[in-house]
Protein backbone atom coordinates (compact mmCIF):
# COMPACT_ATOMS: atom_id res chain seq x y z
CA UNK A 1 0.00 0.00 0.00
CA UNK A 2 0.82 3.49 -0.68
CA UNK A 3 0.22 7.19 0.32
CA UNK A 4 1.74 8.86 -2.12
CA UNK A 5 -0.36 12.04 -3.47
CA UNK A 6 -1.66 11.74 -7.35
CA UNK A 7 -0.31 14.71 -8.93
CA UNK A 8 -2.71 17.47 -9.58
CA UNK A 9 -2.73 19.53 -13.47
CA UNK A 10 0.03 22.41 -12.64
CA UNK A 11 1.51 22.23 -16.13
CA UNK A 12 2.84 25.45 -17.51
CA UNK A 13 0.30 27.31 -20.34
CA UNK A 14 1.40 27.70 -23.53
CA UNK A 15 0.27 30.89 -24.58
CA UNK A 16 -1.37 29.84 -28.17
CA UNK A 17 -3.23 27.05 -26.69
CA UNK A 18 -6.68 26.96 -24.64
CA UNK A 19 -5.59 26.10 -21.10
CA UNK A 20 -8.16 24.26 -18.53
CA UNK A 21 -8.40 25.57 -15.01
CA UNK A 22 -5.41 24.52 -12.66
CA UNK A 23 -6.46 21.78 -10.59
CA UNK A 24 -8.34 20.32 -14.01
CA UNK A 25 -8.21 16.58 -14.18
CA UNK A 26 -7.84 14.62 -16.92
CA UNK A 27 -8.27 10.65 -17.11
CA UNK A 28 -9.06 7.66 -19.00
CA UNK A 29 -11.88 5.23 -17.82
CA UNK A 30 -12.86 1.52 -18.66
CA UNK A 31 -15.43 -1.37 -17.56
CA UNK A 32 -14.87 -4.35 -15.78
CA UNK A 33 -16.77 -6.82 -17.76
CA UNK A 34 -15.35 -4.81 -20.94
CA UNK A 35 -11.71 -5.56 -20.51
CA UNK A 36 -10.57 -7.82 -17.34
CA UNK A 37 -11.62 -11.05 -19.22
CA UNK A 38 -10.96 -13.89 -16.17
CA UNK A 39 -14.38 -15.06 -16.19
CA UNK A 40 -14.94 -18.03 -13.85
CA UNK A 41 -11.08 -17.10 -12.17
CA UNK A 42 -10.73 -16.76 -8.36
CA UNK A 43 -14.82 -17.37 -7.43
CA UNK A 44 -15.89 -15.11 -9.55
CA UNK A 45 -19.78 -16.39 -10.85
CA UNK A 46 -21.98 -15.21 -14.46
CA UNK A 47 -23.31 -11.80 -14.31
CA UNK A 48 -26.38 -11.08 -16.34
CA UNK A 49 -23.29 -9.80 -19.10
CA UNK A 50 -22.33 -13.64 -19.58
CA UNK A 51 -25.59 -14.94 -19.70
CA UNK A 52 -26.81 -12.83 -22.14
CA UNK A 53 -23.57 -12.64 -24.27
CA UNK A 54 -24.02 -16.64 -24.74
CA UNK A 55 -27.52 -16.34 -26.14
CA UNK A 56 -26.99 -17.16 -29.53
CA UNK A 57 -27.86 -14.20 -31.14
CA UNK A 58 -27.51 -11.57 -28.61
CA UNK A 59 -23.96 -10.17 -29.30
CA UNK A 60 -22.50 -9.98 -32.62
CA UNK A 61 -20.28 -12.93 -33.59
CA UNK A 62 -20.87 -14.42 -30.66
CA UNK A 63 -18.35 -12.52 -29.19
CA UNK A 64 -17.80 -12.73 -25.38
CA UNK A 65 -16.02 -10.79 -22.37
CA UNK A 66 -14.79 -14.11 -21.18
CA UNK A 67 -10.99 -12.82 -21.97
CA UNK A 68 -11.70 -9.35 -23.21
CA UNK A 69 -8.77 -7.37 -22.99
CA UNK A 70 -7.19 -9.71 -20.64
CA UNK A 71 -6.61 -6.79 -18.14
CA UNK A 72 -6.96 -9.29 -14.75
CA UNK A 73 -3.93 -10.66 -16.11
CA UNK A 74 -2.11 -7.36 -17.59
CA UNK A 75 -3.04 -4.99 -15.42
CA UNK A 76 0.07 -4.16 -13.91
CA UNK A 77 0.65 -2.95 -17.90
CA UNK A 78 -2.10 -1.52 -18.47
CA UNK A 79 -1.07 0.78 -15.28
CA UNK A 80 2.13 1.61 -16.60
CA UNK A 81 0.79 2.67 -20.10
CA UNK A 82 -1.81 4.94 -18.46
CA UNK A 83 1.68 6.47 -16.45
CA UNK A 84 3.48 6.99 -19.70
CA UNK A 85 0.58 8.70 -21.25
CA UNK A 86 0.32 11.14 -18.03
CA UNK A 87 -2.95 10.24 -16.52
CA UNK A 88 -4.15 11.93 -13.53
CA UNK A 89 -6.95 10.05 -12.88
CA UNK A 90 -8.57 6.08 -14.14
CA UNK A 91 -12.24 5.39 -13.70
CA UNK A 92 -12.98 1.15 -13.41
CA UNK A 93 -15.44 -0.57 -12.32
CA UNK A 94 -15.92 -3.48 -9.83
CA UNK A 95 -16.94 -6.40 -11.03
CA UNK A 96 -20.17 -6.93 -8.26
CA UNK A 97 -20.19 -11.06 -8.91
CA UNK A 98 -16.19 -11.48 -8.62
CA UNK A 99 -16.52 -9.05 -5.31
CA UNK A 100 -20.20 -10.79 -4.19
CA UNK A 101 -20.82 -13.86 -6.47
CA UNK A 102 -24.44 -14.24 -5.35
CA UNK A 103 -24.75 -10.90 -4.88
CA UNK A 104 -25.63 -11.67 -1.49
CA UNK A 105 -23.40 -12.27 1.92
CA UNK A 106 -19.36 -12.33 2.64
CA UNK A 107 -16.69 -10.96 0.01
CA UNK A 108 -14.72 -13.51 -1.88
CA UNK A 109 -10.91 -11.69 -0.73
CA UNK A 110 -9.72 -13.40 -3.53
CA UNK A 111 -11.64 -10.72 -5.69
CA UNK A 112 -10.88 -7.83 -3.27
CA UNK A 113 -7.37 -8.36 -3.85
CA UNK A 114 -7.49 -7.92 -7.54
CA UNK A 115 -9.04 -4.18 -6.72
CA UNK A 116 -6.55 -4.03 -3.92
CA UNK A 117 -3.56 -4.62 -5.91
CA UNK A 118 -4.86 -2.22 -8.63
CA UNK A 119 -5.25 0.59 -6.65
CA UNK A 120 -2.23 -0.40 -4.87
CA UNK A 121 -0.75 0.02 -8.46
CA UNK A 122 -2.26 3.44 -9.03
CA UNK A 123 -1.30 4.92 -6.46
CA UNK A 124 2.43 3.52 -6.80
CA UNK A 125 2.22 5.53 -9.90
CA UNK A 126 0.92 8.63 -8.72
CA UNK A 127 -2.46 8.48 -10.57
CA UNK A 128 -5.91 8.84 -8.47
CA UNK A 129 -8.28 5.65 -8.48
CA UNK A 130 -11.83 7.24 -9.39
CA UNK A 131 -14.18 3.70 -8.73
CA UNK A 132 -17.56 2.78 -9.90
CA UNK A 133 -19.06 0.01 -8.80
CA UNK A 134 -22.11 -0.66 -10.96
CA UNK A 135 -21.29 -0.84 -14.56
CA UNK A 136 -23.82 -2.81 -15.51
CA UNK A 137 -22.60 -6.57 -14.53
CA UNK A 138 -25.19 -7.63 -12.07
CA UNK A 139 -24.82 -11.13 -10.37
CA UNK A 140 -26.98 -13.67 -12.61
CA UNK A 141 -28.52 -15.10 -9.10
CA UNK A 142 -30.05 -12.03 -8.41
CA UNK A 143 -31.28 -11.71 -11.96
CA UNK A 144 -32.77 -15.05 -11.42
CA UNK A 145 -34.54 -13.45 -8.46
CA UNK A 146 -36.32 -10.87 -10.41
CA UNK A 147 -33.32 -8.10 -11.07
CA UNK A 148 -33.27 -4.61 -10.87
CA UNK A 149 -37.38 -4.57 -11.15
CA UNK A 150 -36.90 -6.09 -7.28
CA UNK A 151 -37.21 -4.22 -4.58
CA UNK A 152 -34.44 -6.21 -3.23
CA UNK A 153 -31.83 -5.40 -5.76
CA UNK A 154 -31.68 -1.94 -4.27
CA UNK A 155 -30.80 -3.35 -0.68
CA UNK A 156 -28.28 -6.35 -1.98
CA UNK A 157 -26.61 -3.51 -3.59
CA UNK A 158 -26.35 -1.42 -0.92
CA UNK A 159 -24.38 -4.74 0.52
CA UNK A 160 -22.51 -5.05 -1.68
CA UNK A 161 -21.28 -1.42 -1.51
CA UNK A 162 -20.47 -1.75 1.81
CA UNK A 163 -17.86 -4.89 1.14
CA UNK A 164 -16.17 -2.60 -1.38
CA UNK A 165 -15.92 0.46 1.12
CA UNK A 166 -14.87 -1.61 3.71
CA UNK A 167 -11.83 -3.01 2.04
CA UNK A 168 -11.11 0.25 -0.39
CA UNK A 169 -12.14 3.01 1.26
CA UNK A 170 -8.98 4.15 2.75
CA UNK A 171 -7.56 4.73 -0.54
CA UNK A 172 -10.24 5.47 -3.25
CA UNK A 173 -11.08 9.11 -3.01
CA UNK A 174 -14.20 9.25 -5.46
CA UNK A 175 -16.75 6.61 -5.45
CA UNK A 176 -19.65 6.49 -8.53
CA UNK A 177 -22.59 4.38 -7.23
CA UNK A 178 -23.88 3.62 -10.80
CA UNK A 179 -22.99 4.36 -14.73
CA UNK A 180 -25.77 5.32 -16.99
CA UNK A 181 -28.61 3.72 -15.63
CA UNK A 182 -30.61 4.63 -18.19
CA UNK A 183 -29.12 2.09 -20.76
CA UNK A 184 -29.27 -0.64 -17.23
CA UNK A 185 -33.25 -0.07 -17.17
CA UNK A 186 -34.38 0.41 -21.02
CA UNK A 187 -32.43 -0.91 -22.67
CA UNK A 188 -31.87 -4.44 -20.64
CA UNK A 189 -35.19 -4.34 -19.92
CA UNK A 190 -37.26 -2.48 -22.06
CA UNK A 191 -35.80 -2.89 -25.15
CA UNK A 192 -33.49 -6.17 -24.87
CA UNK A 193 -30.09 -4.98 -26.65
CA UNK A 194 -28.65 -5.36 -23.19
CA UNK A 195 -28.22 -7.49 -20.56
CA UNK A 196 -30.56 -9.26 -19.18
CA UNK A 197 -32.39 -8.54 -22.51
CA UNK A 198 -36.01 -8.06 -21.47
CA UNK A 199 -38.87 -6.23 -23.16
CA UNK A 200 -41.12 -5.22 -20.75
CA UNK A 201 -41.56 -1.60 -20.58
CA UNK A 202 -43.52 -1.75 -16.83
CA UNK A 203 -40.39 -3.44 -15.56
CA UNK A 204 -38.18 -1.09 -16.68
CA UNK A 205 -39.77 1.88 -15.03
CA UNK A 206 -39.55 -0.48 -12.06
CA UNK A 207 -36.25 -0.93 -12.38
CA UNK A 208 -35.35 2.64 -13.21
CA UNK A 209 -36.33 3.52 -9.82
CA UNK A 210 -34.94 0.57 -7.98
CA UNK A 211 -31.64 1.45 -9.66
CA UNK A 212 -31.75 5.56 -7.89
CA UNK A 213 -33.18 3.75 -4.82
CA UNK A 214 -29.91 1.44 -4.71
CA UNK A 215 -27.96 4.28 -5.29
CA UNK A 216 -29.40 6.30 -2.12
CA UNK A 217 -29.08 3.35 -0.25
CA UNK A 218 -25.32 3.05 -1.23
CA UNK A 219 -24.72 6.77 -0.99
CA UNK A 220 -25.84 6.03 2.74
CA UNK A 221 -23.48 3.10 3.72
CA UNK A 222 -20.64 5.29 2.03
CA UNK A 223 -20.78 8.03 3.86
CA UNK A 224 -20.74 5.94 7.02
CA UNK A 225 -17.77 3.46 5.76
CA UNK A 226 -15.57 5.86 4.09
CA UNK A 227 -13.19 8.61 5.13
CA UNK A 228 -14.82 12.13 5.37
CA UNK A 229 -12.77 13.23 2.45
CA UNK A 230 -14.15 10.83 -0.09
CA UNK A 231 -16.51 12.12 -2.13
CA UNK A 232 -19.44 9.98 -3.51
CA UNK A 233 -21.30 10.38 -7.10
CA UNK A 234 -23.63 8.93 -9.97
CA UNK A 235 -22.85 8.90 -13.67
CA UNK A 236 -25.73 10.02 -16.05
CA UNK A 237 -25.97 9.49 -19.79
CA UNK A 238 -28.04 12.95 -20.25
CA UNK A 239 -29.44 13.20 -23.98
CA UNK A 240 -28.95 16.81 -25.68
CA UNK A 241 -32.48 16.67 -27.16
CA UNK A 242 -33.07 18.87 -29.95
CA UNK A 243 -36.59 19.00 -31.59
CA UNK A 244 -36.61 18.68 -35.89
CA UNK A 245 -38.92 21.87 -36.86
CA UNK A 246 -40.12 24.35 -34.08
CA UNK A 247 -43.40 22.60 -34.21
CA UNK A 248 -45.27 22.01 -30.97
CA UNK A 249 -45.84 18.64 -31.74
CA UNK A 250 -42.13 17.99 -32.06
CA UNK A 251 -41.57 20.17 -28.86
CA UNK A 252 -43.56 17.65 -27.12
CA UNK A 253 -41.94 15.10 -28.46
CA UNK A 254 -38.60 16.50 -26.89
CA UNK A 255 -40.85 17.17 -23.73
CA UNK A 256 -41.38 13.19 -23.66
CA UNK A 257 -37.66 11.85 -24.03
CA UNK A 258 -36.47 14.77 -21.84
CA UNK A 259 -38.65 12.93 -19.52
CA UNK A 260 -36.92 9.70 -20.00
CA UNK A 261 -33.51 10.55 -20.28
CA UNK A 262 -33.07 13.35 -18.44
CA UNK A 263 -35.75 13.96 -16.10
CA UNK A 264 -36.39 10.62 -14.84
CA UNK A 265 -32.72 10.91 -12.79
CA UNK A 266 -31.98 14.27 -11.99
CA UNK A 267 -35.46 15.37 -10.43
CA UNK A 268 -35.65 12.60 -8.02
CA UNK A 269 -31.86 12.72 -7.01
CA UNK A 270 -31.59 16.40 -7.37
CA UNK A 271 -35.28 17.13 -6.22
CA UNK A 272 -36.81 14.20 -4.21
CA UNK A 273 -39.80 13.58 -7.28
CA UNK A 274 -40.48 11.84 -10.18
CA UNK A 275 -41.62 14.66 -13.16
CA UNK A 276 -45.41 14.31 -13.10
CA UNK A 277 -45.89 14.59 -17.26
CA UNK A 278 -43.83 11.24 -16.37
CA UNK A 279 -46.47 9.99 -14.08
CA UNK A 280 -48.82 10.66 -17.08
CA UNK A 281 -47.19 9.72 -19.93
CA UNK A 282 -46.40 6.22 -18.53
CA UNK A 283 -49.88 5.98 -17.00
CA UNK A 284 -51.09 3.07 -19.07
CA UNK A 285 -47.65 1.00 -18.30
CA UNK A 286 -47.77 1.59 -14.34
CA UNK A 287 -49.47 3.34 -11.27
CA UNK A 288 -46.04 3.71 -9.82
CA UNK A 289 -46.79 2.41 -6.76
CA UNK A 290 -44.05 0.50 -6.07
CA UNK A 291 -42.03 3.96 -5.27
CA UNK A 292 -43.02 3.57 -1.22
CA UNK A 293 -42.61 6.14 1.26
CA UNK A 294 -39.67 7.79 2.29
CA UNK A 295 -37.92 6.15 -1.22
CA UNK A 296 -37.66 9.46 -2.77
CA UNK A 297 -35.78 10.94 0.57
CA UNK A 298 -33.00 8.41 0.27
CA UNK A 299 -32.77 8.74 -3.53
CA UNK A 300 -31.79 12.09 -2.82
CA UNK A 301 -29.32 11.94 -0.32
CA UNK A 302 -26.93 14.75 -1.24
CA UNK A 303 -23.71 13.70 -3.86
CA UNK A 304 -20.29 15.28 -4.22
CA UNK A 305 -20.23 15.54 -7.64
CA UNK A 306 -22.39 14.54 -11.03
CA UNK A 307 -20.73 12.74 -13.96
CA UNK A 308 -21.76 12.95 -17.68
CA UNK A 309 -21.11 10.84 -20.42
CA UNK A 310 -21.61 12.24 -23.71
CA UNK A 311 -21.14 11.02 -27.42
CA UNK A 312 -23.62 12.32 -29.43
CA UNK A 313 -26.95 14.63 -30.02
CA UNK A 314 -30.60 13.45 -30.16
CA UNK A 315 -32.87 15.03 -32.51
CA UNK A 316 -36.71 14.21 -32.29
CA UNK A 317 -39.45 14.28 -34.12
CA UNK A 318 -43.72 13.78 -33.78
CA UNK A 319 -44.67 10.18 -35.00
CA UNK A 320 -43.72 6.86 -33.89
CA UNK A 321 -41.83 3.89 -33.81
CA UNK A 322 -42.43 -0.36 -34.26
CA UNK A 323 -40.79 -3.19 -32.47
CA UNK A 324 -39.38 -2.99 -28.87
CA UNK A 325 -38.49 0.47 -27.66
CA UNK A 326 -36.02 1.92 -24.94
CA UNK A 327 -38.96 4.86 -24.85
CA UNK A 328 -41.66 3.66 -22.15
CA UNK A 329 -44.75 5.85 -23.16
CA UNK A 330 -43.09 7.40 -25.74
CA UNK A 331 -43.07 4.87 -28.04
CA UNK A 332 -46.39 5.99 -30.67
CA UNK A 333 -45.48 9.40 -29.94
CA UNK A 334 -41.80 9.94 -30.49
CA UNK A 335 -39.67 9.78 -33.82
CA UNK A 336 -35.99 9.90 -33.81
CA UNK A 337 -34.50 12.14 -36.53
CA UNK A 338 -31.01 11.30 -38.31
CA UNK A 339 -28.19 13.85 -37.87
CA UNK A 340 -26.62 15.54 -40.34
CA UNK A 341 -22.94 15.59 -40.74
CA UNK A 342 -19.84 12.87 -40.31
CA UNK A 343 -20.53 9.65 -38.03
CA UNK A 344 -18.17 7.62 -36.39
CA UNK A 345 -18.14 3.81 -36.66
CA UNK A 346 -21.20 3.34 -34.27
CA UNK A 347 -23.19 5.53 -37.11
CA UNK A 348 -23.15 8.27 -34.16
CA UNK A 349 -23.28 11.91 -35.41
CA UNK A 350 -20.31 13.71 -34.47
CA UNK A 351 -21.39 17.25 -32.61
CA UNK A 352 -19.73 18.84 -30.14
CA UNK A 353 -22.17 21.25 -29.52
CA UNK A 354 -24.40 19.01 -27.60
CA UNK A 355 -22.13 18.54 -25.06
CA UNK A 356 -21.86 22.39 -24.98
CA UNK A 357 -25.86 22.72 -24.67
CA UNK A 358 -25.59 19.73 -21.68
CA UNK A 359 -23.27 21.55 -19.76
CA UNK A 360 -24.87 24.87 -19.71
CA UNK A 361 -28.14 23.48 -19.18
CA UNK A 362 -26.49 21.44 -15.95
CA UNK A 363 -24.68 24.40 -15.12
CA UNK A 364 -28.06 26.72 -14.46
CA UNK A 365 -30.19 23.54 -12.85
CA UNK A 366 -26.98 22.78 -10.44
CA UNK A 367 -26.75 26.34 -9.55
CA UNK A 368 -30.61 26.50 -8.11
CA UNK A 369 -30.84 23.13 -6.76
CA UNK A 370 -27.43 22.38 -5.48
CA UNK A 371 -24.92 24.92 -6.37
CA UNK A 372 -21.97 23.26 -5.07
CA UNK A 373 -21.92 20.15 -6.65
CA UNK A 374 -19.51 19.80 -9.83
CA UNK A 375 -19.49 18.70 -12.93
CA UNK A 376 -17.22 15.60 -14.03
CA UNK A 377 -16.99 14.60 -17.92
CA UNK A 378 -16.78 11.10 -16.71
CA UNK A 379 -16.71 9.53 -20.79
CA UNK A 380 -16.86 10.88 -24.30
CA UNK A 381 -14.83 9.76 -26.84
CA UNK A 382 -15.94 7.71 -30.50
CA UNK A 383 -15.28 4.73 -32.44
CA UNK A 384 -13.35 4.40 -35.36
CA UNK A 385 -11.91 1.01 -37.56
CA UNK A 386 -8.67 1.24 -36.33
CA UNK A 387 -5.90 -1.29 -37.47
CA UNK A 388 -2.40 -1.69 -36.99
CA UNK A 389 -0.50 -0.90 -40.19
CA UNK A 390 2.33 -2.95 -41.83
CA UNK A 391 4.81 -0.98 -39.49
CA UNK A 392 2.79 -1.72 -36.35
CA UNK A 393 1.12 1.35 -36.05
CA UNK A 394 -2.45 3.01 -35.52
CA UNK A 395 -3.15 6.02 -37.05
CA UNK A 396 -6.63 7.51 -35.66
CA UNK A 397 -6.73 11.29 -37.44
CA UNK A 398 -10.53 11.18 -36.99
CA UNK A 399 -10.62 10.31 -33.58
CA UNK A 400 -7.96 13.25 -32.51
CA UNK A 401 -10.42 15.76 -34.42
CA UNK A 402 -13.37 14.06 -32.43
CA UNK A 403 -11.96 14.26 -28.88
CA UNK A 404 -10.12 18.34 -29.88
CA UNK A 405 -13.95 19.41 -30.84
CA UNK A 406 -15.43 18.33 -27.83
CA UNK A 407 -12.32 19.18 -25.43
CA UNK A 408 -12.55 22.70 -26.80
CA UNK A 409 -16.50 22.52 -26.24
CA UNK A 410 -15.90 21.81 -22.41
CA UNK A 411 -12.94 24.62 -22.15
CA UNK A 412 -16.16 26.43 -23.56
CA UNK A 413 -18.51 25.40 -21.35
CA UNK A 414 -16.03 26.05 -18.69
CA UNK A 415 -15.66 29.78 -19.47
CA UNK A 416 -19.38 29.94 -19.81
CA UNK A 417 -19.27 29.30 -16.26
CA UNK A 418 -20.02 25.41 -16.05
CA UNK A 419 -18.10 24.08 -13.14
CA UNK A 420 -16.49 21.34 -14.64
CA UNK A 421 -13.65 19.48 -13.21
CA UNK A 422 -12.17 16.76 -14.70
CA UNK A 423 -12.67 15.14 -17.74
CA UNK A 424 -12.10 11.21 -18.87
CA UNK A 425 -11.71 9.47 -22.17
CA UNK A 426 -13.57 6.44 -23.37
CA UNK A 427 -11.68 4.32 -23.34
CA UNK A 428 -8.40 3.60 -22.48
CA UNK A 429 -8.40 0.07 -23.89
CA UNK A 430 -10.08 -1.24 -26.96
CA UNK A 431 -12.69 -3.77 -25.68
CA UNK A 432 -15.51 -5.84 -25.92
CA UNK A 433 -18.12 -3.37 -27.14
CA UNK A 434 -21.31 -4.67 -25.24
CA UNK A 435 -23.46 -6.42 -28.16
CA UNK A 436 -21.25 -5.32 -30.67
CA UNK A 437 -18.65 -7.36 -29.28
CA UNK A 438 -15.23 -6.83 -30.43
CA UNK A 439 -15.99 -5.09 -33.78
CA UNK A 440 -15.87 -1.63 -32.29
CA UNK A 441 -12.79 0.19 -31.18
CA UNK A 442 -13.02 3.17 -29.01
CA UNK A 443 -10.04 2.79 -27.19
CA UNK A 444 -6.27 5.11 -27.81
CA UNK A 445 -4.51 1.88 -27.14
CA UNK A 446 -5.34 -0.48 -29.55
CA UNK A 447 -5.66 -4.36 -28.22
CA UNK A 448 -5.01 -6.96 -30.78
CA UNK A 449 -7.61 -9.33 -29.42
CA UNK A 450 -5.34 -12.73 -30.72
CA UNK A 451 -2.37 -11.66 -28.84
CA UNK A 452 -3.88 -9.12 -26.45
CA UNK A 453 -1.10 -7.00 -27.64
CA UNK A 454 -1.65 -3.85 -26.63
CA UNK A 455 -0.62 -0.37 -29.30
CA UNK A 456 -1.01 2.64 -28.43
CA UNK A 457 -2.34 4.68 -31.24
CA UNK A 458 -1.95 8.33 -32.45
CA UNK A 459 -4.60 9.65 -30.56
CA UNK A 460 -2.95 8.51 -27.16
CA UNK A 461 0.33 10.39 -28.06
CA UNK A 462 -1.97 13.51 -28.53
CA UNK A 463 -3.89 12.81 -25.41
CA UNK A 464 -0.32 12.70 -23.61
CA UNK A 465 0.30 16.11 -25.15
CA UNK A 466 -3.30 17.52 -23.72
CA UNK A 467 -2.44 16.39 -19.94
CA UNK A 468 0.81 17.80 -20.38
CA UNK A 469 0.27 20.85 -21.36
CA UNK A 470 -3.08 21.00 -19.41
CA UNK A 471 -4.58 22.23 -22.70
CA UNK A 472 -5.19 21.52 -26.27
CA UNK A 473 -2.89 22.60 -29.11
CA UNK A 474 -3.61 25.24 -31.04
CA UNK A 475 -3.87 23.12 -34.13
Amino acid sequence: MTTTAPRTSSAPRHHDTPGFPEGFRWGAATAAYQIEGAADEDGRTPSIWDTFSRTPGKVRNGDTGDIAADHYHRMREDVALMAELGLMDYRFSVSWPRVQPTGRGPAVQKGLDFYRALVDELLDHRIRPVLTLYHWDLPQELEDAGGWPVRDTAERFAEYAGLVADALGDRVPLWTTLNEPWCSAFLGYAQGVHAPGRTEPEAALRAAHHLLLGHGLAVGVLRERLPVPAQVSLTLNLAAVRPHTGSAADADAVRRVDALANRIWLDPVFRGSYPEDLRRDTAALTDWSFVEDGDLAVISRPVDALGLNYYAPTVVAAGGHAGPSPWPGAEEHVRFVPVPGPRTAMDWPVDAGGLHELLLRLRLRLRDELPDTPLLITENGAAYDDYADPEGEVHDPERIAYLHAHLAAVHRAIADGADVQGYFLWSLLDNFEWAYGYSKRFGVVHVDFASRRRTPKDSARWYAGVVARGGLPSK
